[in-house]
C-alpha cells in the first residue's frame, strides 16, 4: 500500500509540474526537460507514468474534469449556475485547471486532442438542462444540446478575455455578467428570480464540496425503564 501511495504522489507531482510548464509556455514550447526540472523526479519515474509530452498534456486536460459535479439542488437552474461559477472559481485558484484550459484553447497544439474538456462540459450542462426542462424551469423553445453548446462556447470566450486582461482577477464578474445576459433567454423569469448569481457563489460551492464531513454520532438506543416492583 505504501508503494502504491508513493506512486500516486509521484504521478500527481509530475502532473502538477507539467501543468505549471504548460500554463507558462504553452504546449508547443514546453519540453520534457523543463517538466523534469520542475517536478524534481528522474526521467525513469516520469516515463513510468507518462510515455510522452502528449500523454502528460492529456493527463492535465483530464484533471480539470474531475470536479464538475456540484451538490444536487431542487432547482436545476441553480445547479447549472453552480457548475459554471464553481469552474470559474477553480480557474482563479487552481493551477491545474488553468493549465487544462490553456491547453484546450491552444490552437498551436496541433497533435493534441483538445476536444475532451469541451465534450465533457457540454455533456454535464446538457444533462442539467434536460433535468431543468423536465421540471418546467426553461422557456418552451429551448433545446438543451444547443443551449449547452452556447454556454460552453461563451464561457470559453469570457475566460480567455479575463485571462488576457486581468489574469483572471475579474473572472467572477465577467461570468456573472454572461449569465445575467444569457439566462433570461433560457429560464422562466419566475424561476430565475430565486437563483443565486452572487460573485461569491463559486467559492461557497467549492467550500461546500471540500468541507470535512462531520463525524456521524450514533443515536443512543432508547433506555428501557425497569417496571417498579410491587410489594
Amino acid at each position: 500500500m505504501a508503494k502504491q501511495d508513493r506512486a500516486i504522489r509521484t504521478r500527481q507531482t509530475i502532473l502538477s509540474a507539467a501543468a505549471k510548464v504548460f500554463e507558462n509556455c504553452g504546449y508547443q514550447a514546453a519540453t520534457i526537460t523543463e517538466i523534469l526540472s520542475e517536478a524534481h523526479v528522474t526521467k525513469g519515474a516520469l516515463y513510468f507514468h507518462f510515455q510522452s509530452k502528449e500523454e502528460l498534456a492529456q493527463g492535465v486536460l483530464s484533471e480539470q474534469d474531475q470536479h464538475l459535479t456540484v451538490p444536487d439542488r431542487p432547482c436545476k437552474t441553480q445547479e447549472i449556475v453552480d457548475a459554471i461559477l464553481l469552474h470559474a472559481h477553480r480557474l482563479q485558484t487552481d493551477p491545474m485547471v488553468r493549465a487544462g484550459v490553456r491547453l484546450s484553447l491552444d490552437q498551436q497544439a496541433h497533435d493534441l486532442d483538445r476536444s475532451g474538456p469541451f465534450r465533457n462540459w457540454g455533456e454535464v450542462l446538457r444533462t442539467l438542462l434536460e433535468k431543468a426542462q423536465a421540471q418546467g424551469e426553461l422557456l418552451p423553445h429551448i433545446q438543451p444540446q444547443e443551449t449547452s453548446d452556447v454556454l460552453v462556447g461563451s464561457f470559453a470566450g469570457v475566460q480567455a478575455m479575463s485571462q488576457a486582461l486581468t489574469s483572471y482577477e475579474d473572472l467572477a464578474e465577467r461570468v456573472g455578467s454572461l449569465l445575467r445576459h444569457l439566462l433570461p433567454n433560457v429560464v422562466l423569469a419566475s424561476v430565475l428570480a430565486s437563483v443565486d448569481l452572487t460573485l461569491s457563489r463559486g467559492a461557497r460551492v467549492f467550500n461546500e464540496l471540500t468541507a470535512p464531513q462531520a463525524p456521524q454520532v450514533p443515536t443512543p438506543a432508547p433506555r428501557t425503564r425497569t417496571p417498579a416492583r410491587t410489594a
